[in-house]
């Protein structure tokens, strides 16, 4: 396995290690520095990926085989039992981020609808491997969309507030973004600009499918992903990469990632991602269990979801030989925290006409709880993001809502409870949910 390697003084567990889930050390963001994740995007849909414990030591045992130091789930059940998972995921070695997200939470921007559920903090935040949580999935995804921006920074205030108030542990929260050019570096500086640090991201991700098929640092456009990152405060990562526009894969771009370009930069990446669909961005497929059936497999839109799980050939050791050759060099914790006071918040971009739409040194919204339940919905469709969600955001959610384009307002929804803005009380155990109702402001700027 791979070494936590941005900051070294972060041991590492060595091999496939049977240790229990709060054995493993927590993780945490020191200035720009966290991890080098070798990351897999992990989601059986529509189920949550993390109940079936016999099922994840399977999937965890091949991703240890592979080199996988994390892996990132979109949606979650929250009020289930995740204990077998996790200790599954802490025994392999491997961490998880986690999006607040469930199966009845959704976002859409042409409404821009945005529902979080603090439950979800609330079951992951005891278990050690939590490493980071996201805000947002790709919340901004045209360029029209960066009126957005200051309610996805709102949200993650109040997480980190609630978060502390709670008495948590300082689990990094950040936020994922879709790759658009127009919107680049500003969104990322808007989201680490700010003065106060409960104002800003504690990290923040890009998916990214740039690398596509024979390539170079240079033609690929991560030269000009590196420039636009090389002096950034907080950690940034590939919370999604793997383009599959060519066949195979050999995801010669880790090499760039892990290597000396952008190693000392970015956190590492994400491969979306494990399971085989119809997207054809599988790693692995399922078999039936030893001595299980064939035909008492789960199968969903006509692909197994659980079983043995059999590398998809070459893409897997193509994977696993860039993974086992790239070895980025750290920093030592008890150097680099010497120079994390010279560390400064980005520079706040400057709203233009047709482009950047936030005036950076507006206040954040408040985002007022109300007393109301979200309305009912089925399961999302969608495995979480992938490389065509944000080209057809109408598909991303499942909820039908009743918001009108002109109803700019955010509220939060509690079980059974209300209350005032920040600096909130809330029922110990309850269900929270965040729902942000930004209405279409990026169809009227």
């Amino acid at each position: 396995m791979r070494p936590l390697s941005t900051v070294s003084a972060l041991a590492w567990l060595g091999g496939f290690q049977a240790l229990p889930v709060n054995a493993i050390q927590t993780i945490s963001t020191v200035g720009s520095k966290f991890f080098h994740e070798d990351g897999i995007a992990y989601q059986l849909i529509p189920d949550d990926p993390l109940v079936d414990t016999a099922q994840c030591k399977r999937d965890f045992a091949l991703m240890a085989e592979l080199g996988t130091n994390a892996i990132r789930v979109y949606h979650v059940d929250p009020k289930a039992n995740h204990d077998g998972c996790m200790e599954a995921l802490a025994a392999a070695g491997i961490y998880l981020f986690v999006d607040l997200d469930t199966f009845d939470t959704s976002i859409n921007q042409v409404k821009t609808h945005i529902d979080f559920s603090w439950a979800v903090l609330d079951e992951f935040q005891k278990y050690n491997n939590t490493a980071g949580v996201f805000v947002g999935n790709e919340v901004i995804n045209t360029k029209e969309g960066s009126a957005a921006a200051p309610y996805v920074l709102a949200a993650a205030h109040d997480i980190k507030s609630y978060r502390n108030e709670k008495g948590y542990r300082n689990i990094p929260v950040g936020y994922s973004a879709a790759d658009i050019a127009e919107l680049r570096p500003m969104l990322q500086n808007y989201l680490a600009c700010r003065p106060d640090s409960a104002d800003r991201l504690d990290f923040f991700s890009l998916n990214a499918y740039e690398w596509c098929g024979p390539s170079s640092y240079e033609t690929s456009g991560y030269k000009r992903l590196q420039s636009q990152a090389s002096d950034y405060p907080i950690p940034i990562f590939f919370s999604e990469t793997g383009c599959n526009a060519a066949r195979p894969r050999t995801f010669e771009d880790q090499a760039a990632i892990f290597g000396p370009e952008m190693a000392n930069t970015w956190s590492g990446s994400m491969i979306y991602e494990w399971i085989q669909e119809a997207n054809d961005y599988g790693l692995i497929k399922y078999g039936p269990p030893s001595g299980a059936s064939p035909d008492k497999m789960l199968v969903q839109d006509g692909f197994p979801r659980q079983g043995e799980p059999i590398p998809v050939d070459p893409d897997f050791h193509n994977l696993k030989a860039q993974w086992a050759r790239l070895r980025p060099t750290g920093v030592a914790l008890s150097d680099y925290i010497k120079s994390t006071s010279s560390i400064k918040p980005a520079s706040c971009p400057t709203s233009t006409p047709g482009g950047w739409a936030v005036d950076s040194h507006q206040p954040l919204p408040t985002l007022q709880r109300a007393t109301s339940d979200v309305a009912a919905a089925g399961p999302n469709p969608g495995s979480g993001s992938g490389p065509d969600s944000g080209s057809r955001p109408e598909q991303l959610s499942a909820r039908v809502t009743s918001v009108a384009p002109s109803d700019y307002h955010s509220s939060r929804a509690v079980n059974g409870a209300s209350a005032g803005t920040r600096g909130f009380d809330r029922l110990a155990g309850g269900s929270l949910f965040l729902c942000m109702l930004i209405g279409a402001l990026a169809l009227w700027l």
